[in-house]
């Protein structure tokens, strides 16, 4: 007698279960609709100019809404407010001691991208000004770099040979500038920042390492003291000119110089490291060095005995270049071209080593708001006759150890280079292109990371083919080629993942409900007569759709051996987990339409698990959930394997 209590009981528990699911599935199926495509990019663009990404309410002024704005495009109007007298005496510092690096690296990256010394000056000066408004890093260090130096002087000779049209050259380069900065602003502002990403990490050390060692292959011209070099970059042109010229205008002094001071600088550096209370010994190196060479020459007269000298150097503020922009020259689409490549060049580094330091400080660096200033900067910059500037590791790393506290630093060492432009210039006449070298010899070894580019080797072969695709690119051929070949590599293996993504068996781990790889765990059991699959891909679409349909359909009939079973012995019931699936396409749609009919034909039910927001809109709307049916979508893999068997013990117990 007591046995239909019970029995009631229980019916009324698989009831209240059955509901509760039923509740849940109505969940994911009545979810309202996602955000069209329009209101996403116009809610990212105002994000860009909302500081801190805060909405206002209805209550807020105007006023408070105009101020929000301008605190998104200039930070210093946020931290301004609470900057301390105490802390600039840290920034003072830091921003002198930066200046004194600053000088003689950037008149040697000038000379890198075939521009006369003062433009490289002239670009540690406005840049640093705009970025100090606009950015929101408090340690990077702004200025020319080697590798957009390098990449100037490799991809605009092809248009204006700098030796037969100086004047032209220059304003070439003032227009890639104009150019850079204005992809950069737009990245920034409509947060294109994925853009950026195409280059990978692998990719950037492999093309590090590469135009590190062309850059200094490159300063043998400087250190030898020849006149007459190749515009190649590739090792093989450079390498063929230098054993060429060498014979002929070799001059030993400019060698020993450069060696000599390379030597000290080196040490320097070695010093630094070891001992970081001396942190600014390495930093004022470079400038002590510039002295000391100078007054060398000028006391014994060296230049009179073939050791090269710079010369002539312009000074006084940095004059206006709106006028030498040249949109009407018949290299404005080269141009672009160019500037685009520096743009993503620059943009990479800068962030790289933004987010860096910003990581140690224990503060989020915002990406799109640090596109956003290095596009202003660069557009102000290509106004005011300087070049594509961005942060640079070894300056960044100068600024940090001197313990600055904000971008008040880069306003310090600005300053400090005008000062310089106004006053010393003249003093520089004397100073050997040798010196100029061996500066730059002394900063490229901080841009080959061999440690890294092993634990690339170690975790990723594809990731590691792509560090050495961008190498050997720019290191035997150009930079175009090297960042192609990087590109291409990488998009070949985002490529091969979204085609062949991993379509996994799940099974029930004891004692849980939780769902995982039977693969990676193999004590998870399966459920006899169901197969439960996990889709690894963020997208079904037209590249990978029929792929994943095949697979699908041979893992239903098909044993774990290979060999073929009937289907109505081995599966009655395929579930699909798509938690993984971000979105969908009519081409992935039309393949679980085609799955759908075939397992149908063969008497196997499908249930779907967990559609994430915009695949279950797109299933509502094409139809496909009214022909699989509602009662066949859940939310969890635990409640679709529950409710299967249930449905097979009510179709089991019918037959009886």
């Amino acid at each position: 007698m007591d046995s239909m209590p019970n029995n009631t009981e229980a019916q009324l528990q698989l009831d209240l279960e059955d509901s509760c699911r039923t509740e849940r599935a109505q969940w994911l199926i009545n979810s309202p609709e996602p955000p069209s495509l329009w209101r996403e990019l116009v809610g990212t663009f105002k994000g860009s100019f909302s500081s801190h990404g805060r909405k206002h309410s209805s209550s807020s002024t105007k006023g408070k809404r105009a101020l929000s704005l301008f605190q998104g495009l200039f930070p210093i109007l946020s931290w301004g407010r609470t900057y301390k007298a105490s802390m600039f005496k840290n920034d003072l510092m830091a921003g002198l001691t930066l200046a004194s690096l600053s000088i003689p690296q950037s008149i040697g990256y000038a000379n890198i991208a075939k521009l006369d010394p003062q433009y490289g000056l002239y670009t540690s000066v406005v840049p640093p000004l705009i970025y100090a408004l606009m950015g929101s890093s408090r340690e990077i260090a702004i200025g020319p770099v080697a590798v957009v130096s390098m990449l100037l002087s490799a991809m605009v000779p092809s248009l204006v040979d700098p030796a037969v049209d100086p004047i032209g050259y220059t304003r070439l380069v003032f227009t890639v500038t104009f150019f850079a900065g204005t992809f950069q602003a737009i990245f920034g502002l409509f947060r294109l920042g994925f853009l950026v990403d195409f280059l990978s990490h692998a990719a950037i050390v492999g093309f590090m390492a590469g135009a590190a060692i062309v850059i200094g292959l490159q300063q043998l011209k400087g250190l030898f003291g020849l006149s007459h070099f190749t515009t190649k970059t590739d090792v093989v042109s450079v390498l063929t000119s230098v054993s060429k010229s060498v014979p002929h205008e070799w001059y030993p002094l400019n060698f020993v110089l450069g060696c000599s001071f390379l030597v000290f600088l080196l040490v320097a550096r070695f010093i630094g490291r070891r001992n970081k209370k001396l942190f600014w010994f390495p930093a004022i190196a470079p400038l002590l060095s510039v002295v000391l060479s100078t007054l060398i020459v000028y006391l014994t007269k060296a230049d009179k005995h073939g050791v090269k000298i710079v010369k002539h150097i312009k000074g006084g503020l940095n004059p206006s270049s709106v006028h030498q922009l040249q949109f009407n020259s018949p290299h404005v689409a080269e141009a672009a071209k160019i500037g685009l490549i520096s743009a993503v060049v620059a943009l990479t580094e800068a962030i790289a080593v933004g987010r860096s330091f910003a990581s140690i400080k224990g503060y989020h660096l915002d990406g799109n708001k640090e596109m956003t200033a290095m596009g202003f900067m660069n557009l102000a910059g290509s106004l005011t006759s300087c070049y594509v500037a961005t942060g640079s590791f070894s300056r960044t790393a100068v600024n940090f150890s001197a313990g600055c506290k904000s971008a008040v630093s880069n306003i310090v060492m600005a300053i400090t280079v005008l000062s310089s432009l106004e006053l010393f210039t003249r003093l520089l006449y004397y100073t050997p292109v040798a010196i100029l070298a061996s500066i730059i010899l002394s900063a490229l070894p901080g841009l080959i990371d061999i440690n890294e580019a092993y634990n690339i080797w170690k975790v990723d072969k594809l990731d590691f083919l792509a560090c050495v695709g961008a190498f050997l690119g720019v290191l035997f051929k150009s930079v175009e080629i090297g960042l192609l070949v990087a590109v291409t590599i990488s998009f070949l293996k985002l490529l091969l993942h979204s085609i062949r993504p991993a379509v996994e068996q799940l099974g029930r781990l004891p004692r849980t409900d939780i769902f995982c790889e039977v693969d990676q765990y193999p004590m998870a059991s399966r459920t006899p007569g169901l197969l439960t699959l996990g889709i690894n891909s963020s997208l079904l679409c037209f590249a990978n759709a029929n792929s994943l349909r095949e697979r699908i359909t041979r893992l239903v009939t098909e044993d774990e051996n290979g060999t073929e079973e009937t289907a109505k012995d081995r599966v009655q019931i395929l579930i699909l987990d798509m938690t993984n699936v971000l979105n969908i396409d009519t081409s992935g749609i039309l393949a679980l339409e085609e799955l759908h009919t075939n397992l149908v034909s063969q008497g196997i039910k499908l249930a779907i698990v967990n559609l994430r927001w915009q695949v279950i809109h797109k299933l509502k709307l094409s139809k496909l959930v009214e022909k699989i049916g509602a009662e066949w979508i859940f939310l969890t893999v635990a409640e679709a394997v529950d409710a299967c068997v249930a449905y097979k013990l009510a179709i089991s117990n019918s037959n009886f």
